[in-house]
Parts: structure tokens; sequence; C-alpha cells
């Protein structure tokens, strides 16, 4: 073994191996805890929006399709900061680059109240690019400091996820109102969570990662393997396509309802703060669901889950055509919840799973989230296009009814229990 082959794993993981005594009990939870906060901020930055979207059309004076940027920008930049993200892992320790995305976070989120379309749409770039690099680093995290626990940390960073969308779904329209109508001070308010975050994690990143020797790069970070899992190669590799498939059109569908369902719901009669919490609502059973789907890895056929949380998406899609008023969209919502918490459970399980350790999983995570993210923002913007365009929601919801099916296939996949880079 060579100065540059430190075993990364070992030498930077901060919860100690063995037999855990009281402080490693301790450090553990801290971990734990303060991995879960920061995931609870990255679906706050772009929840927040679509329950105002209809405010925000209004203030600013533009068209559905252009507000619509708003939810789509933070998608593409989730892609397209991904790649960045392992070079900074290198450079800054995967714990410490964890910590800045929430100051980043928390900046992004405070420079959109600043009264200027300009620094409305750069303060969502920042937002954007910061939940990208959370995205991709959460996984290698949970992979390297809980190992022993992947299955369970990754089914409560999935519900940290639904919790912080739900937050934000449910409680910014009442914060509109609170702040005298000011939608963007509703939408700052939210940069509090993300201190909180980040003021728990600082004595976490305070801790210094050491060195590579003769190299420019922290043990805590993902270096590159004696096999070299890089990008080019996992271009290459059918399950790595499948995992990544599967993360972008599960995403996709997922943000072409977190921005328009609000609005489909008042197209249809029904006030802004009610469509508000019934979108905040279908989070609480995609918390069920999310939590639901470790102890349901073993399912066979492995497909069965991923065919099940497709048929609960398409049923609650579809049954906002048949009724978007009275009680049922409740039901819709309950239905659609379940699908997408079960959806988002997997893919994100399927980056962990599909990997054999730290390292692959963070090259697979960039390039599932990367890619998949890339083709996610399509999703928000071409809804808001094809409704502009037909005047009515029967096309937008065909359009996600089709792209479910994909989503089956590509998850069908990615659930074969192989290894990327294995025969």
């Amino acid at each position: 073994m060579t100065q540059t082959d430190v075993p990364i794993d070992a030498a930077s993981s901060p919860i100690p191996r063995g037999r855990p005594g009281r402080g490693a009990a301790l450090l553990s939870a801290y971990v734990g805890i303060g991995l879960l906060l920061i995931a609870l901020n990255l679906r706050i930055g772009v929840a927040s929006v679509s329950p105002v979207l209809s405010s925000i059309r209004r203030g600013l004076g533009v068209s559905a399709s252009t507000a619509s940027l708003l939810t789509t920008i933070p998608v593409f930049a989730f892609g397209a900061f991904a790649f960045l993200t392992p070079v900074l892992i290198s450079r800054l320790g995967l714990h410490r680059l964890l910590g800045l995305t929430m100051a980043a976070a928390a900046a992004g989120i405070g420079i959109r109240m600043i009264d200027s379309p300009v620094a409305l749409f750069a303060g969502t770039v920042l937002v954007g690019a910061a939940i990208a690099v959370g995205n991709v680093c959460m996984p290698t995290a949970i992979k390297r400091d809980f190992a022993h626990r992947a299955g369970l940390m990754m089914g409560l960073y999935t519900t940290a996820l639904f919790v912080g969308g739900a937050l934000a779904a449910a409680f910014t329209v009442p914060l509109e109102a609170g702040f005298h109508g000011s939608w963007r001070d509703a939408l700052g308010f939210w940069a509090v969570p993300a201190v909180i975050a980040f003021l728990v994690w600082v004595p976490r990143m305070l801790r210094s990662p050491g060195r590579v020797p003769n190299t420019h790069r922290v043990l805590d970070g993902t270096a590159e393997l004696r096999d070299e899992p890089s990008l080019r190669r996992l271009l290459r590799d059918r399950v790595a396509w499948a995992v990544t498939g599967f993360m972008g059109l599960q995403s996709l569908t997922y943000y072409g309802g977190l921005t328009w369902i609000p609005t489909m719901l008042q197209d249809a009669g029904t006030s802004a703060h009610t469509a508000g919490v019934l979108l905040s609502y279908s989070s609480l059973p995609g918390v069920v669901a999310a939590l639901a789907v470790p102890a349901m890895h073993r399912a066979r056929p492995t497909w069965l889950i991923v065919a099940v949380s497709t048929l609960l998406c398409i049923a609650g899609f579809a049954g906002m055509l048949v009724s978007s008023t009275g009680e049922l969209p409740w039901l819709w919502m309950t239905l659609l919840g379940l699908g997408q918490g079960a959806a988002i459970a997997l893919a994100l399980g399927y980056i962990v799973q599909r990997a054999p350790d730290a390292q692959h999983t963070g090259h697979l995570s960039t390039m599932a989230q990367g890619i998949g993210y890339l083709f996610a923002g399509f999703g928000p913007l071409g809804l808001g296009v094809l409704h502009t365009a037909t005047d009515g929601w029967g096309i937008p919801i065909a359009a996600l009814v089709v792209l479910l099916l994909a989503q089956f296939v590509t998850g069908a996949g990615a659930s074969r229990e192989r290894h990327v880079l294995r025969p």
C-alpha cells in the first residue's frame, strides 16, 4: 500500500468501530442527529415556493411557465452542482462540506428576501447548489458513519426529507399571512432551520480531517479506489444506469407534483391555504412508506415494491382528474404520498445498496443525482408548458403516467441485488 492508498473509510470515520462505549454512543447519536437536521433542510428551500407560487406570479407579473423556473432552477442545480461535489469533498472533507451546505442554503434563502427579481433567482440558484452538494454527500456520510445501520439511517434520512417538505408546504402560506402578505418574508423565514442545523454541526466541522500525505486530499474525503470507480466506467455500467434512471424519473414526477399540485387544486376552486395543507398532508403517508421500505428490502420478487409504489402514484395523479374538490383530494394525496415516499426511499436506498463501500457510494451518488436531477428539472418546466398550451391538466397528468411506467422499468432493473462495476 502506498502513501496515497490510505484506507479512507477507516482513517476518517468519526465513529469508533468495535464494541461501542458510552463516548462512542454519544458521538454516534450526535452525528446522527446532525445529519438528520441537515437532511431536514434539503427540501425546504424548494417546497416552500410551491404554496405561494400564485402570489409570486402576481407579484412579479409573470406567466406560469416563468414562475415555475423558481422550482425548476433548483432541480437543474441539483444535477449540475452534483458533479462538483467529489472535488469539493476531496479538498474540504465530507463533514466540513456538509456544514458549509447549510451556511450556503441559509444565505441563498436570505438573498431571496431582497426586493429584486435578480436576487430572487440568484438566491434560488445558491439554494439549489447547496442542496445539490448535500444530496450527494448524505448517502456517502451514512454509508461511512453508519455502515452497520445504513438501512435504518436511510429510512430516517428519507423521513427527514419528507418532514422538511411537509413543514414548508404547510406553514409557508400562514407565514405569508403573518408577514402581512409578504411572500418574500415567508420564504425568508426558512433560513432559520438551516442556521440551526449549521450551528449544531459546527463542532463536527471544526474537527480536523487530516490530509493524505503528499497530496491535496483530506482523509475525510472520497478518494479514487484502486479499481478507480470513475464516472466514465460507471457510464458503461447497466446497474449504475438503472439506479440513475430510477432516481431521475422519480425525482421528475415528485418535483412536477410538488410544483403544480397546489396550482391544480387552486384552479379547481380550493383555497391557497387548503392546497398547501393537502400538499403537506401527502408527506405523512410518505413518511410511513419511507420508514416501511427498509423493512421490506427482502421482498420477492425484488421489483414488487417498485410496482406497488408506481401504481399508487398513478392512482393518485389520475384521481386528481376525477375530482380535485371536496373530500376526494385527501384520498388522492394519501395514495400519492405513499407511492412517492416508497419511490424516494427506494431510489436513495439503491445508491447505497448497489455500492460495495463508501467510495463507490460517493461516485454512484454523483452519477445518479447529477444526471438524474438534470433530467428531472424538465418535469416542472414541461408540465407548465403543457398546461399553458392545453389550458388544462389532462395532458400533463397523462404525460406523468407515461413517465411513471418508465419509472417502473428502471426501478425494476435497479432492484436486482447486484453491485456496480461487478460482473
